[in-house]
This record gives C-alpha cells, sequence and structure tokens, in this order.
C-alpha cells in the first residue's frame, strides 16, 4: 500500500471543505495511509471577475489540477464534478464519484427579507437575480420573462455578501454547496428539479486520479458510490451526446431506484425562448446508453439548433 497521498484541490473554502472530506474519507478506509493537500490555482480562479462565458467554461476549474496530476505533483484531483469535462485526457481517470448532497439549486433572499417568496413564480416582478450559469438563466428566463438576471462571480460567500449588500433582489445557488459550508440557514427554497433541472453531475465530487497509478485508483475506489456514479454517467453521456460543456444551457438529472434509472435532460435557448425537455428509463447498467439515446432524442426535436445559437 502506498503510505502517502497528495491531494490537489482549488484554494476556495467549498473546494478546501471537499478536499478536507475526501481527506478524512481515505483516513477512515485507510488509517495508515498519510494524506495532505496542495492548492492549485485555476485559470477559474484567476479570472474572479471576468464573466465565464468570455474565458470559456470548458477546464477552466479544472486543467491546472489535471496538469498536476499529469506531471507527478499530486496523486488525485478532488472536482465539482459539474465542472469536469466529459472527455479527460487519456493518461487520467474518474476512479471514483462519492455518494451525491443535494442536486437541486436553491433559491437565496437577501437576509432578513421580508417577502413571501418560496419559488421562482413568487418571486416580484422584474425581481433582479444573480447567477453566472446560462443553464439557470435560460430556465429562469422560461418560467419568468420578466425577471431581470445580472452575472454573478465569486465564491459563495462572495455571492451572499453581494446579495445582502443589495446588488440583488434574490440568487440561484447549488444547494450542496451552501449545506456543505453551513449555509443551510439561507435556503429560501430548494428549486424542485421541475422547476429548475440540475447542472450534470450537481451535488457529486469526482475524484481523479492518472489512469496508469493502479495503487492510487485502488485506494480510492472505496470512496465510489456505485447509485450516484450510474446516475452521473448517464448525465455525462448526456451531455457528451449533445458536445455541450457547462457553458450551455443543458441540464439532467437521473435518479437510480433499486435497478431502474429515470434521465431527464433539457435544451434551452440562450434566453429561455424555447426549451426542449424529455425523459428515458431504463435499467441501471445502462446508464451510459440511457444518456445518449436521451441525447440522440433532444437533437432531434430541435436541440442543434438552440446549441447553435
Amino acid at each position: 500500500m502506498k503510505p502517502f497521498l497528495t491531494i490537489g484541490s482549488r484554494g476556495s473554502r467549498l473546494a478546501l471543505w471537499q478536499a478536507e472530506w475526501v481527506k478524512s474519507a481515505l483516513a477512515a478506509h485507510h488509517p495508515q495511509l498519510e494524506v495532505k493537500i496542495e492548492i492549485i490555482k485555476t485559470t477559474g480562479d484567476a479570472l474572479k471577475n471576468v464573466s465565464l462565458s468570455v474565458i470559456g467554461g470548458q477546464g477552466v476549474f479544472t486543467k491546472e489540477l489535471e496538469e498536476a496530476l499529469l506531471d507527478g505533483r499530486i496523486d488525485l484531483a478532488v472536482h465539482s464534478l459539474k465542472d469536469l469535462p466529459t472527455q479527460l485526457p487519456a493518461e487520467l481517470a474518474l476512479a471514483a464519484i462519492t455518494e451525491r448532497e443535494d442536486a437541486r439549486d436553491a433559491l437565496v433572499l437577501r437576509e432578513n427579507a421580508e417577502l413571501e417568496t418560496h419559488t421562482l413564480r413568487q418571486l416580484p416582478s422584474q425581481a433582479i437575480v444573480g447567477t453566472s450559469s446560462p443553464r439557470r438563466l435560460a430556465q429562469l428566463k422560461h418560467l419568468r420573462p420578466d425577471v431581470q438576471v445580472k452575472d454573478l462571480r465569486g465564491n459563495v460567500d462572495t455571492r451572499l455578501r453581494k446579495l445582502d449588500e443589495g446588488s440583488y433582489d434574490a440568487v440561484i445557488l447549488a444547494a450542496a454547496g451552501l449545506r456543505r459550508l453551513g449555509w443551510a440557514s439561507r435556503l429560501r427554497a430548494y428549486l424542485e428539479t421541475e422547476e429548475m433541472l440540475p447542472a450534470v453531475g450537481q451535488g457529486a465530487l469526482g475524484i481523479e486520479t492518472r489512469a496508469a497509478d493502479a495503487l492510487t485508483m485502488e485506494l480510492v475506489r472505496a470512496l465510489d458510490h456505485a447509485p450516484t456514479r450510474a446516475a452521473c454517467v448517464a448525465e455525462r453521456a448526456l451531455l457528451r451526446g449533445l458536445g455541450g460543456g457547462c457553458q450551455l444551457p443543458i441540464a439532467a438529472h437521473a435518479v437510480v431506484h433499486e435497478n431502474h434509472l429515470s434521465l431527464d435532460g433539457l435544451v434551452a435557448g440562450t434566453h429561455g425562448e424555447q426549451l426542449i425537455r424529455e425523459r428515458v428509463d431504463g435499467a441501471v447498467e445502462e446508464a451510459a446508453r440511457l444518456g445518449q439515446t436521451l441525447a440522440e432524442s433532444l437533437l432531434t426535436k430541435g436541440a442543434v439548433s438552440l446549441l447553435k445559437t
């Protein structure tokens, strides 16, 4: 057994929480293993004030971590799975997908806000909503064309501060991040998947290793959660089949119950003017095929033109 592992992580509070969680989980499974965390600064972290649509969303939070893996500075990288491109370098592998936190998005209002708002439909007319996600923007504008969507970058703490300072009436954030950082009390409402379909892989952590590093892969495999992996394999196959990344208005959510998998997916116009949503069901072992099948169905029903806008 390897006596020592180095985890690579981004430096944000949420990323470090996730890396520490993986470190603790590895220690629980392998008490003799020594694990340390090395912070790797990514392009997305360095350009905090630049819109992700400008710098390009694909890999901006993962590229430097993968480079550190490839040159041997770290043994494994911990990612928010929604940030990890569906196509990995040939020398790397997704060794584990951890049990998913709540995959839903959450509606957050200013602290002490008196608005009786518990769904997107109840937001005041012309409300200013903060998000940097094309997926959220498109679904929000489809549901509420009247609201004003304003770009919002930064870590969770920064986004909450900007909200409370009055720059926004509400923001939409991943419930998982809020819960992991102890901000669950700020949740005004969970956005059910019928109202806001999440990002591919949202709420799950992906642990990436070198494909040839069999020892590390074996150690990390203890953290893999089979139902979450099946759900995320289906979602990522859908995204791959559509040729998309996190900066396109694509959403998906799979649910596994025993040996059955249900996958919802959607593609939307940039401003929600059109939205195509479909669902497939099948056996868990067919997760990848179900994702590809749903991608083909969405493309047939008009997603091709939406993805080109």
